[in-house]
């Protein structure tokens, strides 16, 4: 992430610390972003294959990291299809994956991206500026219904039908274009007491149309899990999460691939032979310390779980 221009990445050392990085070994980024993690795994001997479905961070990246030649794999396309990228590659196993879940700092600082609810730009939101799905059409297009669905589900939005309800009314006006509108048509929605504490009341609807934007939720669990197939054994996964419904998700991956069987709990013996392919390294989640919090207010809400492959 970044913080005020200076470019900060949420846990860094603490995390390639827990991939114990091996000279020669090969690592991928599933979230290059600008570049923090895998500049760091690179400067400990590793190779990186850096994926990102933004172009704008691959081409930086390419720049910024042409030190390390060859070793910089650089890839444009989504963490979901991990397993066709390393066929293409002609790899076969992975020493180690982070994956840092957090949009970039750059995406939220650039205004024409769309993703803040504190700068007024076009409604956009995308990851991929390729992708022809953006927030601009979700929010004029998605029945009032779809929307109290995207709002409370990703959104953990309490007023997430008052909000559906007041932009479905108001875009009978006129399309809602920009984020500004965007967003005082949600601060006319949330009651004043409400406003008055906690978060800024556009920021959990924000979050939310995000997420259905770039469909980040749906491909999680399942990507986690090809990650963790990729592994060599003794190589590890590193997934820093933002908010409560990546880490369920991250959590319960782990927590499966962990036990191995999947038997009814109300059985007395296991039946479906199914064994255990990691290990959780940590049982609770690492949390940033009070020095980076001070220094990184963005990485407050992060968390850190990290496996490793055991067969």
């Amino acid at each position: 992430m970044e913080n005020g221009g200076e470019h900060i990445t949420v846990m860094l050392e603490k995390t390639v610390d827990m991939l114990d990085v091996k000279p020669g070994g090969i690592y991928a980024d599933f979230t290059l972003g600008r570049g923090g993690h895998t500049g760091l795994i690179l400067s400990r001997g590793g190779r990186v294959i850096g994926i990102d479905r933004d172009m704008d961070a691959i081409e930086s990246c390419k720049n910024r990291l042409k030190e390390y030649g060859d070793s910089f794999i650089p890839v444009h396309d989504n963490f979901s299809n991990i397993k066709n990228i390393l066929k293409c590659l002609g790899i076969e196993k992975l020493s180690g994956i982070v994956a840092d879940l957090g949009v970039s700092s750059p995406q939220l600082d650039e205004a024409e991206r769309g993703f803040s609810y504190m700068q007024d730009a076009p409604l956009d939101m995308r990851m991929d500026k390729s992708s022809g799905f953006s927030a601009r059409e979700l929010v004029n297009e998605y029945p009032e219904e779809e929307l109290f669905r995207v709002i409370d589900q990703y959104g953990e939005e309490r007023w997430a039908a008052r909000i559906a309800k007041f932009i479905v009314d108001a875009r009978e006006s006129a399309p809602i274009e920009t984020t500004g509108r965007l967003v005082d048509i949600i601060k006319a929605a949330v009651p004043k007491g409400a406003r008055r504490d906690g978060p800024h009341p556009a920021k959990r609807t924000f979050q939310a149309i995000r997420i259905e934007v770039n469909g980040e939720l749906e491909i999680l669990g399942q990507a986690l899990r090809d990650g963790a197939e990729l592994l060599e054994k003794g190589g590890r996964i590193a997934v820093i999460t933002f908010h409560s419904l990546e880490d369920r998700i991250a959590k319960e991956t782990f927590a499966s691939l962990s036990s191995g069987c999947t038997c009814p709990k109300d059985f007395p013996v296991c039946v479906c032979g199914n064994k255990p392919t990691v290990r959780l390294v940590n049982r609770k989640p690492l949390v940033p310390d009070e020095e980076e919090l001070q220094r990184n207010p963005r990485s407050r809400s992060s968390k850190l779980r990290v496996a490793e492959k055991i067969l």
